[in-house]
């Protein structure tokens, strides 16, 4: 299911959430998060709100494949025990749904439901009936098989340990170390996209066959600060306890090999993003923009 996520939180962040939480400024709360399906959408709406209130202090609490009115009943009496309980849940059942709304007004507990007015809209617009399934994202189609073989292609090609066939590939990342290939990587597979992240390293060259005009995948280049590079890469060391390394976190050498990398991205008109204050979701966005744009052309 392709949910909006930005409108969810704009929806909800200016109307009745935005009042309960301005009215508990510098209290802790305990936010039950409640889903009839495995809690993935919710748990992302409710990133989304926290992340716009700087005060918000909160105990969390996830129940997964809520399905009974029993299931219900005993969540409203943990919220309870506890002070200041917030429900947000994503209830497509319209009978549970209606069920939690009414109960939760009875005993005064602030409850939000998610899916409710955007699958009643939808299905005005749609001019059809929405099947209140749970789980119906879920389906092992065409789509969830993309997913795993993109997956399982990506990993078998991560920091440049396959090259053979990166043909095959829908995008490939380039960029020097910790500029967040992998974990870039690993979310644009579970978009299902095939990626392949190779490191750029000094006095290495990277498989000549990228460099060919009619190299099909989209090949991006990353980089990023690099003061913001060799703090992470001393962090990484001390972690560690590596040896040896100084030049991996020679702030000179650091911006040699970013300075280098630019130039190759450049010299062949890759698309370069600057990943120094990104998050992988935000650096992710960026690259499905840039794919979709070369393969519409």
């Amino acid at each position: 299911m392709l949910i909006n996520f930005y409108l969810i939180k704009k929806k909800l962040i200016n109307d009745p959430f935005k009042k309960v939480i301005n009215k508990l400024v510098n209290q802790k709360y305990n936010i039950y998060l409640v889903s009839d399906s495995t809690g993935e959408t919710l748990d992302r709406i409710f990133l989304s709100i926290k992340s716009q209130f700087s005060n918000f202090v909160y105990n969390k609490k996830e129940y997964s494949f809520v399905r009974t009115e029993q299931q219900i009943l005993k969540i409203l009496s943990d919220c309870q025990i506890e002070k200041n309980s917030i429900i947000l849940y994503t209830i497509v059942e319209t009978k549970l749904a209606k069920f939690i709304s009414r109960e939760s007004e009875k005993l005064n507990i602030p409850c939000f439901g998610i899916l409710g007015s955007l699958i009643l809209n939808f299905s005005k617009l749609l001019n059809q009936k929405a099947i209140h399934k749970p789980s119906a994202q879920h389906v092992l189609d065409d789509d969830y098989y993309k997913r795993i073989e993109a997956i399982q292609f990506t990993m078998i090609h991560d920091d440049g340990k396959k090259t053979d066939d990166i043909s095959q590939a829908d995008i490939v990342l380039l960029g020097v170390s910790r500029t967040s290939k992998t974990p870039t990587s690993i979310y644009l597979s579970n978009r299902g996209f095939k990626t392949v992240n190779i490191p750029l390293v000094l006095k290495q060259e990277i498989p000549g066959e990228i460099k060919k005009k009619d190299f099909k995948p989209c090949v991006i280049g990353l980089y990023a600060d690099p003061e913001r590079l060799h703090d992470i890469r001393r962090n990484r060391v001390a972690i560690s306890n590596e040896k040896g390394i100084s030049s991996y976190t020679n702030l000179e050498n650091i911006t040699e090999e970013v300075n280098n990398s630019q130039k190759l991205f450049k010299q062949f008109n890759w698309p370069i993003i600057d990943v120094t204050r990104k998050s992988v979701e935000e650096t992710a966005a960026s690259i499905i923009k840039i794919y979709e744009i070369k393969k519409n052309k």
